[in-house]
């Protein structure tokens, strides 16, 4: 747990800006036009010396009903909720407002630390905007400029104060905890500073220092000096990104594995702007969730804001792991769906196909066969890709989604040792030649694995260069049938050995 900050302030006053200048990179959308932010957005923010947890929010609006203005209203009271203190933000150049005023006596109710942010502030000529927020009876206002840098250290003066609090309390519960642990163990008060709990060990003044340990991944050799195949399950954070079309379920299903409103849903179709990353566990195995905005083809978008997003949303398939494809069942697999499947295994990701609204099909087995059928032949690099059917509304047949993840990430990080793979290689060669050219076979003489994620291969030949594409297919789909690793992009790469008499000239 850390010290939580909250942004708030009605649309445009430059929350999201903020954010990203005290997480240090722009996750955060931002654009001059209001409402681009609907969702809160968490991130790892450093000011000085400190550290926290920083809430972005939509703009704070005067709806209370199902309204997409009522949905953004009721995701920044759940971040004002569960925040420690509170950045008020005010436009010092437009000044203020009576919305401002509407949710600064709002803010006065609910007996929790509040500040005035007055952001936009370049220069005297903000001043008149600064002057008023005083009205608020918020107390002191500190301007700023999160576009520009200028005043942030304000900010620390402000924090620092609930930061210090927030770090006694930490050290005092992890001091009860030692306690706790040596009564629990039988030792004297004396010896419990020895104890080494989870976080490090403590030095005389009960400060926590971090303690170091060797880890050993899946990389490690074996006393022969094989890489180690089998084993336990790495247990690192699987980044799991949901992309699809607008409107396919993508928050749905966020919101149905969290057991949560997390994130904002409803029948309009671009309701998800920003990509929102949610840090989760399942069955002990840490996951990072991440919902995106839906891509429609290129030639369809006009818009800023969603040209944003899609770009958004790109960036995040590069960084994910494991990939889930949302289709809608009633419009399965249209070009625009086979062109983002495309994409995610061109960037190397593992690929689940989620068909939702699953109840919504009367013959089921034959729009399955159906989408099976296309897939096939569609992505031929990646045959056996996971079909999934459900509900995301109802979460019936979700409860398939995450050991199918699992289970797909597990086989995206295999590592097979060179043994396995050249006896492998011979017995595939005998059973199918390499081509002849020139009037003499192309010989494939070693394989080794060059790492995982996804699988990659490098086979040492003779002409490399002209060994024809079929082959190498025949040998990738022998990997994934031979190795058992359906539903992952496979890669290979051709090298071949240098001629140490290719450049000496015949001798006469």
């Amino acid at each position: 747990m850390s010290l939580k900050v909250a942004i708030i302030g009605r649309p445009n006053v430059g929350k999201s800006t903020l954010f990203n200048r005290l997480v240090g990179k722009k996750l955060a959308l931002v654009d001059d036009q209001p409402g681009v932010t609907r969702d809160r957005r968490y991130g790892k923010a450093r000011l000085g010396d400190m550290s926290f947890d920083i809430i972005d929010t939509a703009g704070l609006e005067e709806a209370f009903d199902d309204s997409v203005e009522g949905m953004m209203r009721q995701q920044s009271e759940k971040a004002f909720e569960e925040c420690d203190v509170a950045l008020f933000l005010i436009d010092a150049r437009a000044g203020l407002t009576p919305l401002d005023n509407h949710f600064a006596d709002w803010l006065r109710k609910r007996h929790k630390p509040v500040y005035v942010i007055a952001n936009k502030h370049e220069g005297k000529d903000q001043d008149p905007g600064l002057y008023e927020a005083y009205g608020l009876g918020l107390g002191d206002v500190a301007p700023i400029s999160a576009e520009h840098g200028l005043g942030i250290e304000l900010l620390y003066d402000l924090l620092e104060p609930h930061w210090k609090e927030w770090k006694d309390r930490e050290r005092v519960a992890k001091q009860h905890a030692r306690e706790a642990a040596a009564e629990a163990a039988g030792l004297e008060d004396e010896d419990s500073d020895d104890l080494i709990d989870e976080d490090g060990f403590a030095d005389d003044e009960g400060e926590v220092f971090p303690s170091f340990e060797i880890e050993f991944d899946e990389d490690d050799e074996d006393e022969d000096g094989e890489l180690i195949v089998e084993g336990s399950r790495d247990n690192s954070k699987i980044q799991l990104a949901i992309v699809g079309r607008p409107n396919a379920g993508k928050s749905t299903l966020l919101n149905q594995l969290l057991g949560e409103n997390r994130v904002m849903t409803g029948p309009q179709a671009g309701l998800t702007r920003d990509s929102i990353a949610v840090d989760w566990s399942y069955e002990g195995r840490p996951i990072r969730l991440v919902d995106t905005a839906g891509m429609r083809r290129k030639k369809k978008i006009d818009d800023r804001v969603e040209r944003l997003s899609v770009a958004d949303t790109l960036r995040v398939i590069r960084y994910a792991q494991v990939v889930v494809l949302m289709l809608d069942a009633t419009n399965t697999l249209d070009k625009q769906d086979l062109t983002i499947a495309r994409m995610v295994l061109e960037e190397g990701r593992a690929l689940i196909i989620a068909v939702n609204k699953w109840d919504a099909v009367r013959d089921k087995a034959e729009v399955m066969q159906a989408l099976r059928d296309k897939l096939d032949t569609s992505f031929a690099q990646a045959k056996g890709i996971p079909v999934l059917a459900f509900s995301a509304l109802t979460g019936r047949g979700t409860d398939s989604l995450m050991p199918t993840v699992l289970d797909l990430h597990d086989i995206w990080s295999r590592r097979i040792p060179t043994s396995q793979l050249n006896r492998w290689l011979e017995a595939t060669t005998e059973r199918h030649l390499p081509p002849v050219i020139s009037g003499r076979r192309i010989r494939l003489r070693y394989m080794t694995q060059a790492k995982s994620r996804p699988p990659s291969f490098f086979i040492n030949c003779s002409k490399a260069a002209e060994l024809p594409e079929s082959y190498t297919r025949y040998l990738i789909n022998g990997l994934r049938e031979d190795f058992d690793m359906p539903g992952v992009p496979i890669r290979i790469y051709l090298r071949s050995s240098d001629n140490p008499y290719a450049k000496k000239k015949k001798k006469r």
